[in-house]
């Protein structure tokens, strides 16, 4: 229910699309995809835009992508370029380059991946990640403030903890969540829980660390979902992210936030000095998660930057004005294949 944050700052929901249904196993993906195609579609019967723009790596997304496509409506991509090698976002990220017409990436090296995939290198911008543009300027929320409205404790050291399905090894899921929460037991430290996303097998996650929240009373606590406002207001008090969300790799570094980045989801993207890789072992993790809260990494970060963020004034800046230039129509709709000549 993100909409929520959107309707709070004033901006009109003009169409609701239906893609979620009551499961999460390979099958009910594939029919969420379905329903998204086929209400995506719709809309864009109804709404006809002028250009579309999609963001990331989500199966949601390449169904709006999709359904855009025989309308004859240009797609500008935000994200593209970026590595989720233990994803199958990798694929419908790419996927995405592919049937779009104008890309926005965070780095120069995600610039040329996108190239690599036959883009012409015109209509590919470095932008820096949107995300970035205002996270260390934007209004703090309180700890009493945050207490209120979730029911967190901010003010004693405390680790961020969000763990996805790896969608390409779902069916090691149980595992996986089992050994992160036992690493998480030995450590020792508050948890804070985010919830899993809607991917295959989310719920098993889920459930196993509602169980974990109610076994450790005083220890663990969970939230459905902060906002983007909340969710920095705590990150950048956290002692370190845990996990294999992108936020750990993308956001975190920006508030020099170690992060405790398990297995392979995140294999590719590009790394900050904050980032720790480990495996899905509970020594290994639990071994991050010390290393991360020592004082000595802490420090070694006083000076480190974020490799994601934009190097101008910002990245929507970059994105709006290259969307105000830019023509539409055939000419920005007619694509050709940019051959890379060998060295």
């Amino acid at each position: 229910m993100t909409v929520r944050f959107i309707e709070n700052d004033g901006l009109e929901i003009v169409e609701r699309i239906e893609v979620l249904i009551s499961s999460d196993t390979p099958e009910a993906i594939a029919k969420s995809m379905g329903l998204g195609l086929m209400g995506f579609g719709q809309a864009f019967s109804k709404h006809q835009p002028d250009i579309l723009i999609v963001l990331g790596d989500r199966y949601e997304m390449l169904a709006a992508a999709l359904a855009a496509l025989p309308f004859k409506i240009p797609l500008a991509h935000l994200g593209g370029g970026e590595l989720t090698q233990g994803a199958i976002d990798d694929a419908l990220r790419h996927s995405i380059t592919k049937l779009s017409h104008l890309h926005f990436t965070s780095t120069e090296d995600y610039a040329r991946r996108v190239i690599q995939l036959g883009e012409d290198p015109g209509r590919v911008f470095v932008s820096g990640e949107p995300a970035l543009d205002h996270i260390l300027t934007e209004p703090q929320l309180t700890p009493k403030e945050l207490h209120r409205r979730f029911g967190v404790n901010v003010e004693r050291p405390f680790l961020l903890v969000t763990f996805h399905p790896v969608t390409l090894e779902y069916e090691q899921v149980e595992w996986q969540i089992d050994e992160l929460l036992a690493a998480l037991d030995h450590a020792r430290i508050p948890v804070i829980f985010t919830m899993p996303n809607a991917d295959t097998a989310g719920r098993i996650i889920a459930t196993r660390m509602r169980q974990w929240v109610q076994a450790h009373p005083g220890m663990g606590e969970m939230v459905d979902n902060f906002g983007a406002e909340a969710y920095h207001s705590v990150l950048r008090r956290a002692v370190a992210v845990v996990g294999n969300s992108s936020s750990g790799l993308i956001e975190a570094p920006s508030f020099k936030v170690p992060a405790v980045n398990i297995g392979v989801r995140q294999g590719g993207r590009i790394r900050a000095a904050s980032v720790i890789d480990v495996g899905h072992h509970r020594t290994e993790i639990l071994a991050g998660i010390q290393k991360a809260a020592s004082s000595e990494f802490r420090q070694s970060l006083e000076s480190s930057v974020n490799p994601h963020a934009s190097k101008t004034n910002s990245a929507v800046s970059t994105i709006t004005s290259v969307l105000k230039q830019v023509g539409l129509g055939d000419p920005l709709l007619q694509k050709k294949f940019h051959d890379v000549r060998p060295c």
